[in-house]
């Protein structure tokens, strides 16, 4: 079982006016075959956890540790983490004009893996990805996200990690300008990769909805840059009445 560990934390996000200390000790272990979904007010600090872990230049790790399997992930490239398993859905993904999506992830896979996709049976996993998330078979053939709607991307990143089979997956906002059927699809792409039983995932959101068809085994509430609640689908229903109030007071 490949876990992913995150002991005491800190994290500082480079601005024009220098460092700013965002993560405070964050402590949080996912385990493979399950679903964790991080909930919080906005600039609690999920995104740059998101970003910290993966490598994100702007986004430096100043204590703490994260291991994938046992593998010390900040001392690694962007790059290697990938390799050592971790996936990042990203909330705004970027347009890549020129490269099909095709090309684009037989060149990640043939990285990852070590070798090419055969190509006869390549096209075959290409399409049923997209079609797994409500895309048809055209979008392969397609700039990565170039003229894609918010919607389309979202649904892309979902279709990316069908291909690449990561680990461990970390969505940030994954579901953010989706509407209910989008949603729903996006969520099932998720729950399909969560079933092979061996894969994690970190599912950061600012709503409840997608936990609805995705029903995360544990709920984190984030504020002020670190975990101060942590429960079931409970404690997600909860914060969809009450809000994060009675997390925030204190903090402000």
């Amino acid at each position: 079982m490949a876990d992913l560990i995150i002991r005491g934390l800190h994290a500082d996000v480079l601005t024009e006016e220098g460092s700013k200390p965002i993560l405070k000790g964050v402590d949080l272990t996912a385990k493979t075959g399950e679903i964790h979904a991080i909930m919080g007010p906005n600039g609690s600090g999920k995104s740059t956890l998101a970003y910290a872990i993966s490598g994100h230049p702007k986004y430096r790790i100043t204590a703490g540790s994260v291991t994938l399997d046992g593998v010390e992930l900040s001392t690694l490239s962007v790059d290697q983490r990938a390799k050592a398993g971790l996936f990042l859905g990203m909330q705004y993904p970027v347009e890549v004009p020129g490269v099909s999506m095709a090309n684009f992830l037989r060149t990640a896979k043939t990285a990852l893996d070590g070798v090419a996709p055969k190509v006869r049976s390549w096209p075959k996993e290409i399409n049923a990805a997209l079609e797994l998330v409500g895309l048809d078979a055209t979008f392969g053939a397609r700039s990565v996200n170039e003229g894609f709607s918010g919607g389309e991307k979202k649904r892309a990143e979902i279709a990316q990690l069908h291909i690449l089979n990561p680990m461990f997956a970390i969505l940030d906002e994954i579901d953010s300008g989706l509407d209910i059927d989008a949603v729903r699809e996006v969520a099932e792409g998720i729950n399909t990769y969560a079933a092979q039983g061996d894969r994690g995932v970190l599912l950061i959101t600012h709503y409840t909805r997608i936990l609805r068809y995705t029903k995360p085994d544990f709920v984190h509430v984030f504020v002020d840059g670190k975990v101060v609640q942590e429960g079931g689908q409970e404690l997600a229903d909860l914060l969809e009445v009450a809000g994060y109030e009675r997390f925030t007071r204190g903090h402000a």
